[in-house]
């Protein structure tokens, strides 16, 4: 149970409640994300936006696959137990692996991950614990990779940005759905046409 109770959907500003609703609709549930930060509107929509920028973005060399295998890795390195699990999900489903999030959230250098990839990793993990270390030094194996620096600025800001939703999972003890736990593991039911 989270520290700090959720408000009621109906209770909610109507962009955040027209949010909330179109992914539950696409979801088939509420991610617990959505109404934890809602207790606070202003903060819910800059979270938001900035989420999105970082994570629905069209252009650059990070696939969404990137994007939440970053997510994952670091947030096990923040030890955010809500986070591992809801992102990992999104991992599996994205790069249709079902035991990649496992893999990257416990050791991502023994992951069946892309030496593309390990880089991509090894960096943001730098980013998550030691940014204060961050060199020249450190852009060579990327450039090596094929990162331009746009996307080595998106995988550094995707590590802090999480860095701050780890914390605050963390602290309101926000726990994640139980639907994340199953998603992109087992064939997903098709619907009736």
């Amino acid at each position: 149970m989270s520290r700090y109770p959720a408000p009621e959907i109906k209770d909610l500003p109507e962009d955040i409640r027209a949010k909330i609703l179109e992914v539950q609709e696409k979801a088939g549930f509420v991610p617990q994300v959505f109404l934890a930060l809602a207790r606070r509107p202003a903060e819910w929509r800059a979270f938001f936006a900035y989420h999105d920028a970082l994570m629905l973005k069209e252009d650059g060399g990070l696939s969404k696959g990137d994007r939440e295998m970053i997510v994952t890795t670091t947030s096990a390195a923040n030890q955010c137990l809500y986070c591992v699990v809801a992102h990992g999900a999104l991992l599996r489903i994205y790069e249709k692996k079902p035991l990649v999030a496992d893999q990257v959230a416990v050791n991502y250098r023994k992951a069946d991950i892309t030496p593309r990839q390990r880089a991509m990793l090894d960096f943001a993990m730098k980013v998550c614990l030691r940014s204060h270390e961050i060199e020249e030094t450190d852009f060579a194996p990327l450039h090596a990779h094929g990162f331009s620096d746009e996307d080595i600025w998106d995988i550094a800001a995707i590590t802090a940005f999480f860095g701050l939703s780890n914390r605050m999972a963390s602290f309101s003890n926000m726990m994640p759905n139980p639907e994340f736990y199953l998603l992109g593991r087992v064939p997903r039911e098709k619907k009736p046409a």
